[in-house]
């Protein structure tokens, strides 16, 4: 699948895109950008880390997201390096309430819970692919070409954590549709996305 095929069925999945004050927040504040863009490199691959120390029976996802961690971790790198170029420092950073208030929403009880999960990971995965599309063509050259190259494992890791989710859907014989799982998450964070937040993040809302 090419890069705009990809594109294209991430905005279906998504439902909504990025607001423009979300893109000029980020111009305006390149220097959070990169530093909490490093961060949610370390939480994606602290998060797949996570999923195989609790679903160790799961062979599929012990290879997707022992897959996956790799990958984060190389991007970590990758984004450290440009934080190194710009002169900044890596320091702590309060989270966005993103993340936290998608997850508050699993289900406590399995497998429900790891559906959600799952779903939870492919709408993170998700949106920070269509936001590297749309910051990108604004970004200097380096910094662009960084984000075009991303595009491709983000998509594949969110077309993962999403067929994850339909496989537990399934042996589960039926007694929940994924879709409706779906719909609901994608309400939440289209919710998430386009309400002001009060500090920017790369994963927050647009700020006022």
């Amino acid at each position: 699948m090419s890069a705009e095929q990809d594109l294209a069925e991430i905005h279906a999945f998504l439902g909504v895109e990025t607001p423009d004050r979300w893109i000029e927040n980020a111009l305006a504040q390149q220097d959070v950008m990169l530093i909490d863009h490093a961060h949610c490199e370390k939480k994606a691959a602290m998060t797949a880390v996570n999923m195989i120390h609790r679903y160790p029976e799961d062979t599929e996802l012990l290879t997707k997201m022992s897959r996956l961690a790799r990958e984060e971790l190389r991007h970590f790198e990758q984004v450290l390096k440009f934080i190194k170029q710009r002169k900044l420092s890596f320091t702590r950073m309060s989270a966005s309430r993103y993340a936290t208030s998608l997850r508050s929403y699993a289900r406590k009880q399995e497998p429900q819970q790891v559906v959600d999960l799952l779903i939870i990971g492919a709408f993170i995965e998700a949106r920070s692919c269509e936001r590297f599309a749309k910051l990108a063509p604004h970004l200097d050259e380096k910094l662009k070409t960084f984000y075009l190259s991303l595009l491709k494992s983000e998509a594949r890791h969110y077309q993962d954590y999403l067929k994850l989710a339909s496989n537990y859907v399934k042996r589960s014989n039926g007694q929940e549709c994924l879709d409706d799982r779906v719909a609901f998450f994608r309400e939440q964070e289209v919710r998430l996305i386009v309400e002001p937040d009060d500090v920017f993040r790369f994963h927050s809302g647009p700020v006022k």
